[in-house]
């Protein structure tokens, strides 16, 4: 893959050969893509999913930490013909950080296959996260730090991370409590394994979007347990447990709760995914949406 400057002919070209551009993700490269789609006289559309409406100095986290990659995602979020918000919260921060009145967005949030999804086996009295994690910055935003001290407070529970790339997985192993178990990677099947298996799904992040991982626990019958930012009150509001971001023991308290509830507590939070979050709903959505400006 070309990155850079070198991407830029690409671009055009991929523009050139097109009715209309679709862009996951408001990057440099997006703005460029809607550059070089009004100067063709084609349409551009672009998705946005949290990291692109994303700016935490403290950690130097997201595009809008940088001054002129800010520059650049504003003018391609105001140009764009259309852009997709899998989240109400992205909208509002994509208005307030492109300082505009966010005429061309609309909200379509991500499907999941409930069918793939689903309960089956037995639980174990046992909390997953899931953080998919390759910078001591991406861990910091999924709130690993939060997760170590919180399972500190909790040595008869145990907690099991997925998604910890190396170098960063074995430093922090050295680091854990003995209660936590911290994996790389898994495969699709493994981890609908582990979902089943897990009483509790945790996700202590700084910032979400939509989080895809909450919605696919809720299809297994976990019972979330997360704090309450960005978008994770969309999925998890009424049928799980949400925190202010920042206190172990808080979050602790709740996974605790969590823990004590009935064995199917899930199944609601099920019922509330699949029926808000379908792949039809996601597909339909951009057939409506896309063809409208393709017509």
């Amino acid at each position: 893959m070309v990155r850079g400057a070198g991407a830029l002919p690409a671009i055009a070209r991929g523009v050139r050969r097109s009715d209309i551009v679709y862009t996951w993700f408001a990057s440099t490269y997006a703005a460029a893509a809607v550059a070089s789609a009004r100067v063709l006289h084609r349409r551009s559309v672009i998705a946005i999913g949290g990291a692109d409406v994303a700016g935490i100095d403290e950690i130097g986290y997201g595009i809008w930490v940088s001054p002129w990659k800010s520059r650049l995602v504003s003018y391609a979020l105001k140009k764009a013909d259309m852009v997709l918000a899998v989240d109400p919260f992205l909208k509002e921060e994509a208005i307030r950080r492109a300082g505009y009145d966010g005429r061309n967005i609309e909200y379509l949030p991500t499907g999941y296959d409930s069918t793939f999804w689903s309960p089956g086996g037995e639980r174990t009295n046992s909390v997953l996260t899931v953080a998919v994690c390759d910078s001591e910055a991406r861990m910091r935003v999924k709130g690993v730090d939060l997760l170590i001290d919180t399972v500190r407070c909790l040595p008869g529970t145990k907690f099991l991370l997925i998604g910890i790339q190396e170098p960063h997985a074995s430093l922090l192993r050295a680091l854990a409590p003995g209660n936590l178990e911290i994996r790389g990677r898994v495969s699709r099947e493994e981890l609908l394994a582990l979902y089943r298996g897990s009483r509790v799904y945790c996700q202590p992040s700084r910032l979400e979007g939509l989080p895809g991982s909450v919605c696919e626990a809720m299809l297994c019958g976990c019972v979330p347990v997360c704090t309450d930012v960005g978008g994770m009150r969309t999925p998890v509001s009424g049928h799980g447990f949400l925190v202010p971001w920042g206190d172990p023991g808080t979050l602790a308290a709740a996974i605790t709760e969590a823990m004590a509830g009935p064995p199917a507590g899930g199944l609601g939070g099920r019922e509330s995914i699949a029926s808000r979050f379908t792949l039809e709903r996601r597909e339909q959505g951009l057939m409506n949406l896309i063809g409208g400006l393709a017509g």
